[in-house]
C-alpha cells in the first residue's frame, strides 16, 4: 500500500516557481530520504505533504485519499505526524508535558503509545519531570521523535533530524529513526547528510532547484556518480 504519494506537484511562493512536478511515493512501512542542498526544494516539499503550502497544480495523496486541498489539522489527523527542524519543543514545559501535546488529537495518547515511547527512549523516561529546555541537544531531539510519535501515526516526517547535533548523536539519531521504521511506521526523512540519510534509507530521490533529479534505491544511490555531480555540484 502507498502510504504517501506526490503526483507532478509544482508549488509557488507568489510569483516564484519553488517545486516543479515533483513526484514521490513512500511505501507502508518504507523509510524514504528527500536528499538536496540549501534552496532546492526540500522545506516547501515537506510544507506540502503537510498542507501548509498548497500546490498549484498537481495532487496530494495519503493513505488513498486525496488530501490535496485538506488542512493541515486534517492530515494529522489521518495519521500524519513531524519532527521538526530544531525541535521546536516547550522549553518551560516537562518531558511528559511536551509528550502529552504530540498526542492532542487523541485525546493525550494511549498508555500503550507512552511505552513505546518510553522502551524507544529509556532516557526520558528517567527524565519525564524534568524540565524539556533543561535537556542536551541529543534528549530534546528524543523528546521531539517522542512527541511525534505519541499521535501513533502512519507516516512520521523528519527534517533535518542532524541539524545542529554532534556526529555521534547524528548516529545515534539515525539509528533510532531505523529502529522507529522497523516497528511499522512510514518514514520520509529530509536531510542534507545524504551519506547517513541514505544509510539507513530504502530508497531515495535527490531533489535539485525544485525538481526531482534522481531517485533509487538508497544502495544504488551511494554508489552513484550521477548523485555526486546532483547533490555535490561535481
Amino acid at each position: 500500500m502507498t502510504v504517501l504519494r506526490l503526483d507532478e506537484v509544482t508549488t509557488y511562493y507568489g510569483e516564484m516557481r519553488i517545486l516543479e512536478n515533483v513526484s514521490l511515493e513512500v511505501g507502508e512501512g518504507e523509510l524514504v530520504c528527500l536528499l538536496g542542498g540549501n534552496a532546492s526544494g526540500k522545506s516547501t516539499t515537506l510544507k506540502t505533504v503537510l498542507g501548509l503550502v498548497r500546490p498549484r497544480s498537481g495532487r496530494v495523496e495519503f493513505l488513498g485519499e486525496d488530501v490535496t486541498e485538506r488542512s493541515t489539522s486534517r492530515r494529522i489527523a489521518l495519521g500524519m505526524a513531524i519532527v521538526p527542524e530544531n525541535r521546536r519543543l516547550f522549553a518551560p514545559l516537562t518531558v511528559e508535558e511536551n509528550l502529552e501535546l504530540g498526542a492532542y488529537l487523541h485525546d493525550g495518547g494511549t498508555d500503550e503509545a507512552r511505552e513505546r515511547v518510553f522502551e524507544l527512549f529509556p532516557r526520558l523516561l528517567e527524565r519525564r519531570t524534568q524540565l524539556a529546555g533543561t535537556l542536551s541537544g541529543g534528549e530534546q531531539q528524543m523528546v521531539a521523535m517522542g512527541r511525534a510519535l505519541m499521535s501513533e501515526p502512519r507516516l512520521l516526517l523528519m527534517d533535518e533530524p542532524s541539524m545542529g547535533l554532534a556526529p555521534t548523536l547524528v548516529r545515534q539519531n539515525f539509528e533510532i529513526i531505523r529502529r522507529v521504521n522497523e516497528s511499522g511506521v512510514a518514514v520520509l526523512v529530509v536531510e542534507q547528510n545524504a551519506n547517513m540519510a541514505l544509510r539507513i534509507a530504502d530508497r531515495g530521490y535527490v531533489l535539485q532547484t525544485g525538481s526531482i533529479v534522481l531517485s533509487d534505491s538508497a544502495a544504488e544511490l551511494l554508489e552513484s556518480e550521477d548523485l555526486k555531480r546532483a547533490y555535490l555540484g561535481r
